[in-house]
Parts: C-alpha cells; structure tokens; sequence
C-alpha cells in the first residue's frame, strides 16, 4: 500500500517569535510509519517531530522513493502539505494522527477603561501589564481529505477526549467519524493515551487495543478495506 501519515503537533504563532501549542510529539503517527515501512508499505510521513522517527529502529533502509519525511511547524504549513500530498500523491490511505490546532491567534490585545487596543506585532511588548488574545477556529484538516481533496481510499481518523468514559468515548467517536467520511477511528481518552485506544467503526465494530498493538492493527485493518481486499 501506499500510506500518507500525519504525526505531531502544530504551532499557532502569537507572534514571529511566540507561540501556542500542545503536549503532543508525534510518536504515535511516527510509530505507525514506521512499521508500515518495515512490513512493506510506502510511507509519506508530514510531522512536525522528525527526530521522534529517526530514533526508531529500522528494519529495512530509509529511503526514497518508498520512505519520505516531510516536517512542518505551522497549521498553516501542514495544510499545505495535505493538501498538496493529498490531491496529487495517489494514496491507498492517510492515517491522520497530527494533533492539529483547533484555534489560531488573530490578534493580541490590551485592554484599559473597558477599551480594547490592539498590540499585535512582530514581538509583542512584555511590559504590558495583561494581554487578551483573539482566538478563532482553525478549519478541521480531516474534514478537508474528502470533500476539498477528493481523497477516495481508507481514511483513519484520530480522537481524543478527557473523562469519558468508554460507551461516551465510543459514542463521540463514531460521531466524529461519521462527520469527517472516516473509515475507520482510533479513539482513547487522556487519562488512558499511552496504554489503550478503541479503534474502528460502528459497522465494522471496536476494538480495544493497546499502545503497542495499535500500528499493527491499524495496517492490518486499513488492508482489509481496500477495494478487492
């Protein structure tokens, strides 16, 4: 097969010198990768970690055509690359595992006798004695792969949540499969991340795997949704 995985997280910039993120490194995504490679498969990684699948060992080299790495640091530099690798590179399945921003910096503010002054620049100032930061909504890249990309193959989308338990796990996450055209969804709370995800669909059915079951199980299942599988 011929796989397009994300991994990692993103930046959303306050300024040319700040910015926000998360907790998440790529080592999910980049595992997968990785062990797609090893059995076989063609692998396009887009992370914003490189070194996190560099540091895992190979079993056959790393090379071209069949292996490339792509990284990125910016949402708006993983959207361009989805969207460049997505409609032109010929994937069987994108395994969509980048823990994506969900809002981007749209300006930073002081605000003084119920007034708001906008102080975005190239480095905001640090003697203000408070800033107010405009957040708005990034668009959902996996919602993009089918409808703006025209992706066809098996889609894998991740989710993640906090304090649910497993039936309301597994309920968001068949809902936020179903909305994105996803095939399959790898879902696990924040409590549970480095032990367990359930992955599946309602019409396939979930499985409850642990963290080191998940790349093989996602492979295997990828492969058997392909046309003619």
């Amino acid at each position: 097969m011929k796989l397009l995985v994300t991994a990692g997280n993103t930046q959303t910039p306050v300024d040319d010198v700040r910015c926000i993120t998360n907790i998440f490194t790529g080592r999910t995504g980049g595992g997968i990768a990785a062990r797609a490679f090893d059995r076989g498969h063609a692998v396009t990684l887009l992370t914003s970690h490189p070194a996190v699948v560099d540091a895992i060992p190979a079993t056959r080299p790393r090379t071209d055509p069949d292996w490339r790495v792509k990284p990125y640091r910016t949402f708006d530099d993983l959207e361009a690359l989805m969207a460049a690798e997505v409609s032109g590179g010929g994937f069987d399945a994108i395994v969509h595992a980048a823990a994506v921003s969900d809002y981007r910096v749209a300006g930073a503010f002081t605000f003084t006798d119920g007034v708001f002054e906008n102080v975005t620049a190239g480095k905001v100032k640090s003697s203000h004695p408070e800033l107010w930061l405009k957040l708005t909504p990034t668009p959902k890249l996996v919602d993009r792969v089918r409808s703006a990309w025209g992706f066809t193959g098996v889609l894998v989308k991740f989710k993640l949540e906090v304090g649910l338990t497993d039936d309301e796990l597994l309920t968001v996450a068949e809902a936020a499969r179903v909305h994105s055209g996803a095939d399959l969804i790898s879902a696990n709370t924040l409590e549970g991340m480095h032990e367990w995800a359930l992955v599946g669909s309602a019409p396939l059915g979930f499985a409850r795997v642990t963290r080191a079951e998940l790349a093989d199980h996602l492979i295997d299942r990828i492969a058997a949704l392909r046309p003619g599988a």
